[in-house]
C-alpha cells in the first residue's frame, strides 16, 4: 500500500526549488521528491523580495539575507482550517439552565480527537487517518480593544469568556470532516467538589462537536448550539453558541513562492488613492464619468491617482463584476401607464448576461466584468480591491436585507483565482469590511495583502453586530492576531484620535483611510501629518 508522505516545513524558498519538484493538484502542494510523491504544509517561509540564488543560509539564521529578518506564516496547501469562536457580538454565548451553576462563571477549554476508522488498529503501517492526526494542531487566540493574544497553546482549564473578548480556537488538519471536538467546562472559583474519575477540580459538563456536521450543512460558515452534558451523563446543564468557519484551500489552483506581498510595504508619503475610479457618481463634479468604469479607473489615473479602489463581487453565474452596491434595480410599466416603477434586486440573483441588459437608471450600472479591468488599464495603476460582502448591524439587519449570500470559500476562490492569474506585476491590495473574508484571503494565497475595513465608531453608519468591527482599536488587535497588512479605518474616527495612526504604525500595520471627510483637503493635510499611508478619496 502507497501513503502520500506529510512534511511540516520551515524552509527557505530558494531552497525548497532545490529539494522537491513542484506540481499544481486540485487537492494542494503535491511536491516530488526522490521517495515519491509528498504533500508539503508550509508553516513559516522566507519571504524576501529578492532572495539568494545560492544555498548559504546568513549567518545559519533562518530568514536572514544582507542582515534583514524576512519571515512569515504558511498558507493553505492541502489542509483545511477550522476557526470555532465565542464572543458576545449577539448574546452571550453560554447559557446556563441548571439551577446550582446560575452564578458561576466558567473557565473553557476545547479538545480534539480524530474518529478511528474501522480497520486503523490492524495496520502495522500508519494509515492516512493516522497522518492526518499527526497533522492535526489547536490553537487559542484572543482579540479585544486592549490588544491580543495570538496562536498559543490553552492552560490546563481553559480561560474564562469576556463579554469585550473574541475567543477563537484554530484547528490545522488533513482531516477536516472526522474530527470530535470537546468543549470541557470549569467552575472558575473550582468551587465543584472532586470526585473519583475527574481530571481536573472544578469540573462541570462537556458539549460535542463532530466536524462532519459542517459537512453535512453544506456551509462553511455559521452558527451551532450545543447542549452541555453535566459530568456522568446527567441531564444537560445549558447551552453553548458556536460560531464556526471552515477555510479551504484554492480550488484548482496553487500558490508558488515566487513572490510575496502580504506583510511589505514600502513606506512613502501617502498614497493617493482613487474612489471607485474618479469618485462616487453622486458626487456632483463626477456626473459625466459613472463610478466603478473602465473610463473612471483611466480618469483617476490620468489626474494622478497611483491607484483606484473599486468593489467587486459576483453575479448569480459566478462572473466577478465590478460594481459597489449588493442590489440593483429594474425598472417596470404597466401596460398604458406611462410611470415607472422600480424594483430592487439582489445582484446575486443576476447573471452577467441580465445585469448587462439592465437601462442606466440614475447610478445603477453594471458595466463590464472584474478581468476586463485588467486588460483596459495601464499596469503602472495599483488596484485596491474592495471584496463585498453582506454585513449585519447591531439591531440585527442586513445589508440590502440579505442574511444569505454565496459560499464564503468558493466567492473568494473565484475572485483570487482571476487576480492571481491576470495580477501580473500590477501591485494590488485587497480590503473587506467582513474580518472573515480578511482572515480567508490571507489564508489561502500567499501574494496579495489585505487591508481590514472598518468603519469604527461613528455617526453616520449604524453599528455593526461583529464584535471585531465596532471600533478602530478592536480592528487593530484583529489585524496583529491575522497578521494581515493593516486597517482601512474611518476617516470620523481617526480625526476624533489622529493618535491611533501612530499606534497602528508603531505595532507593525498599514493604515489607509476611506469616508467623505477624505474629500476635504484640510482633512487630508491633517491625516498626512500624521503619517497615514493611503487616503481613499474622490479624484
Amino acid at each position: 500500500m502507497c501513503y502520500v508522505s506529510v512534511f511540516n516545513l520551515f524552509v527557505p524558498s530558494y531552497l525548497l526549488s532545490h529539494l522537491f519538484d513542484f506540481k499544481k493538484t486540485d487537492s494542494g502542494a503535491c511536491f516530488t521528491s526522490a521517495g515519491g510523491p509528498c504533500q508539503v504544509i508550509v508553516n513559516m517561509w522566507e519571504t524576501h523580495l529578492h532572495p539568494p540564488s545560492h544555498l548559504n543560509i546568513d549567518d545559519g539564521q533562518f530568514g536572514t539575507h544582507n542582515c534583514v529578518n524576512s519571515v512569515d506564516s504558511g498558507w493553505l496547501t492541502c489542509q483545511t482550517e477550522i476557526r470555532l469562536r465565542l464572543h458576545y457580538s449577539k448574546m452571550p454565548p453560554v447559557s446556563i439552565t441548571k439551577r446550582k451553576f446560575k452564578k458561576s462563571r466558567f473557565r473553557i477549554k476545547l479538545t480534539l480527537e480524530g474518529i478511528e476508522e474501522e480497520g486503523d488498529e490492524d495496520e502495522d503501517e500508519l494509515s492516512p487517518s493516522s497522518w492526518h492526526k499527526m497533522t492535526t494542531t489547536l490553537e487559542i487566540s484572543m482579540i479585544s480593544p486592549d490588544g491580543y493574544k495570538s496562536r498559543h497553546s490553552q492552560p490546563e482549564c481553559g480561560y474564562a469568556l469576556e463579554p469585550s473578548q473574541w475567543t477563537e480556537y484554530s484547528i490545522h488538519t488533513m482531516d477536516p470532516d472526522n474530527l470530535e471536538l470537546t468543549f470541557e467546562f470549569f467552575e472558575e472559583d473550582m468551587g465543584e467538589h472532586v470526585v473519583q474519575g475527574d481530571i481536573h477540580p472544578g469540573h462541570v459538563g462537556t458539549a460535542c462537536l463532530l466536524s462532519s456536521t459542517f459537512l453535512e450543512s453544506g456551509k462553511d460558515n455559521g452558527v451551532v448550539t450545543l447542549p452541555i452534558m453535566g459530568r456522568n451523563s446527567r441531564p444537560a446543564i445549558g447551552k453553548v453558541r458556536v460560531d464556526y468557519l471552515v477555510i479551504r484551500p484554492i480550488h484548482g489552483l496553487q500558490c508558488d513562492m515566487s513572490s510575496s506581498f502580504t506583510k511589505y510595504w514600502k513606506k512613502r508619503s501617502a498614497l493617493d488613492v482613487g474612489h471607485r475610479g474618479a469618485g462616487s457618481t453622486h458626487a456632483a463634479k463626477h456626473h459625466r464619468i459613472r463610478e466603478n468604469t473602465i473610463a473612471s479607473f483611466k480618469s483617476a489615473a490620468k489626474h494622478g491617482a497611483p491607484f483606484v479602489e473599486f468593489d467587486v463581487h459576483l453575479s448569480k453565474d459566478a462572473v466577478p463584476i465590478v460594481y459597489h452596491d449588493l442590489t440593483c434595480c429594474i425598472s417596470t410599466k404597466k401596460k398604458n401607464d406611462k410611470t415607472l416603477e422600480l424594483i430592487e434586486v439582489p445582484v446575486k440573483d443576476l447573471t452577467f448576461d441580465q445585469l448587462q441588459l439592465l437601462k442606466v437608471i440614475s447610478n445603477l450600472f453594471i458595466s463590464q466584468t472584474f478581468s476586463f479591468a485588467f486588460i483596459s488599464i495601464p499596469e503602472y495603476v495599483g488596484f485596491n480591491i474592495e471584496l463585498k460582502w453582506i454585513s449585519q448591524m447591531k439591531d440585527g439587519s442586513w445589508d440590502g436585507n440579505l442574511s444569505s449570500y454565496f459560499n464564503m470559500n468558493s466567492f473568494l476562490d473565484i475572485i483570487l483565482s482571476c487576480v492571481l492569474q491576470n495580477g501580473g506585476k500590477r501591485r494590488i491590495v485587497f480590503s473587506c469590511f467582513d474580518p472573515d473574508i480578511c482572515t480567508m484571503v490571507r489564508h489561502k494565497q500567499n501574494k496579495y495583502p489585505i487591508l481590514f475595513l472598518t468603519q469604527g465608531i461613528s455617526e453616520k453608519y449604524p453599528e455593526l453586530m461583529d464584535i471585531r468591527c465596532q471600533t478602530t482599536k478592536i480592528a487593530v488587535s484583529f489585524a496583529q492576531s491575522e497578521n494581515i497588512l493593516g486597517i482601512s479605518a474611518h476617516t470620523e474616527e481617526l480625526l476624533k484620535h489622529l493618535n491611533y495612526i501612530g499606534e497602528a504604525q508603531s505595532k507593525g500595520l498599514v493604515v489607509f483611510s476611506w469616508g467623505d471627510d477624505n474629500n476635504d483637503h484640510e482633512n487630508r493635510r491633517k491625516l498626512r501629518e500624521q503619517g497615514i499611508d493611503g487616503l481613499i478619496y474622490d479624484r
